[in-house]
């Protein structure tokens, strides 16, 4: 059977992976990107995904090398100060909120904003412009034999793929670490998320704003205008339990519960998309390398959606990666490197925003107004402000 050779074999084409493939393919590497299913490119299509994306500001350098963010930008929403507010109290509402600005520490913008169904239009348009990128929707990887010269692939056609990297994007139960025979560790919360669109009385200001009540935050993403009216992302996390009988109310009663937990903030609240759902977990791969193979964004960690870092690690492993595999892309010592650099940042960080996940589960009104405390006390060192919002942005 006839074998195709590529340089970089990319596994999984969700929008770690896609980016994967445009930043490979734009630093001169052949690429094949492969996935079980087509992407999904319209907000109302049917499997569309609801969520956004908030890239922070050293990702963007990512974006730019890989040809994308000149595509991006004009759909982009700035995000300036990230608010927490606390509303633990007897009554939904705000009884502490501070603002993290990041005019404090940088003349940009925390970071931008992008519905995750356009990054998907995006950036499948940039790859369909690279002719050193092949991406196959519709195909997967079926088997993978590694050796320490080339990895050999064998994808859902029947086709088969050599290359010098396979790089696993491929989600959180990734046939890739599976291949390689890799564990996980993985933590549950018993929540789940819901994630849609809405519009709002008020304008966001291009501040987005997390809720913490009990059960998970509740954040609202600045979106651009809807139908001349402002606009905002919503993950709400709650217990699993609670978000079955949210979905299940009707639209009127649900957003009555909607408009309880904004705690009013930015005025009446109207859903403007369809409710998805997704679990909450945190996992790490217990190794982000094998033989020509690397690990990255879901495939090697996944955190709950909390300070937008899920997808920033990603590109925080893409572009080790890339930096790594000048010359001899999944060599020993680039694998070996990249396994250093990475997997230590993610564990820290992965254990961070446990830790912020569970402070934000507590029901008991005690544990609450401790927590209230505790935020207020951090943010009023402005030192430590700072460093609270340098560490969010991965920068010292």
């Amino acid at each position: 059977m006839q074998i195709d050779d590529t340089e970089i074999l990319v596994s999984g084409g969700g929008i770690a992976g896609l980016i994967a493939a445009a930043a490979f393919g734009s630093a001169g590497h052949s690429v094949t990107c492969v996935d079980p299913a087509p992407p999904v490119t319209e907000e109302g299509a049917q499997g569309s995904d609801l969520r956004s994306t908030a890239f922070l500001h050293p990702s963007i350098a990512v974006l730019q090398a890989a040809g994308l963010w000149d595509r991006l930008a004009p759909h982009a929403t700035a995000l300036q100060v990230m608010r927490i507010i606390d509303a633990g109290g007897k009554l939904s509402e705000a009884r502490l909120t501070r603002d993290f600005d990041a005019s404090e520490i940088s003349d940009q913008p925390f970071g931008w904003n992008l519905p995750n169904w356009l990054l998907k239009r995006e950036i499948s348009a940039r790859l369909a412009s690279l002719q050193n990128v092949r991406f196959l929707p519709g195909t997967g990887t079926a088997g993978l034999l590694v050796r320490d010269s080339e990895a050999l692939a064998t994808l859902t056609d029947g086709s088969r793929i050599r290359a010098r990297l396979v790089i696993g994007a491929d989600g959180r139960n990734s046939p890739t670490r599976e291949a390689l025979g890799i564990g996980t560790r993985t933590l549950r919360y018993g929540q789940k998320a819901l994630a849609f669109a809405v519009t709002h009385e008020r304008p966001h200001d291009n501040v987005s704003t997390e809720i913490h009540r009990s059960g998970g935050p509740f954040t609202l993403v600045p979106l651009p205008d809807r139908d001349g009216k402002p606009s905002s992302a919503v993950v709400w996390m709650e217990r699993g339990p609670e978000t079955a009988r949210l979905r299940a109310l009707p639209r009127e009663a649900f957003e009555a519960e909607l408009n309880r937990r904004s705690a009013g903030v930015l005025g009446q609240l109207t859903q403007a998309t369809r409710l998805t759902e997704w679990p909450i977990i945190s996992q790490i791969a217990d190794r982000f390398t094998g033989p020509r193979t690397a690990l990255i964004a879901e495939a090697a960690h996944v955190v709950p959606p909390i300070g937008a870092q899920g997808l920033n690690m990603s590109l925080a492993d893409l572009a080790s990666l890339i930096d790594l595999s000048a010359g001899d892309p999944g060599s020993a010592r680039s694998l070996a490197a990249y396994e250093r650099r990475r997997r230590p940042e993610a564990l820290a960080r992965l254990v961070g925003i446990d830790a912020l996940n569970r402070a934000s589960m507590i029901s008991a009104r005690p544990l609450r107004d401790l927590r209230a405390a505790a935020l207020g006390g951090l943010y009023a060192v402005a030192p430590v402000r700072r460093i609270m919002m340098r560490a969010g942005l991965g920068v010292t």
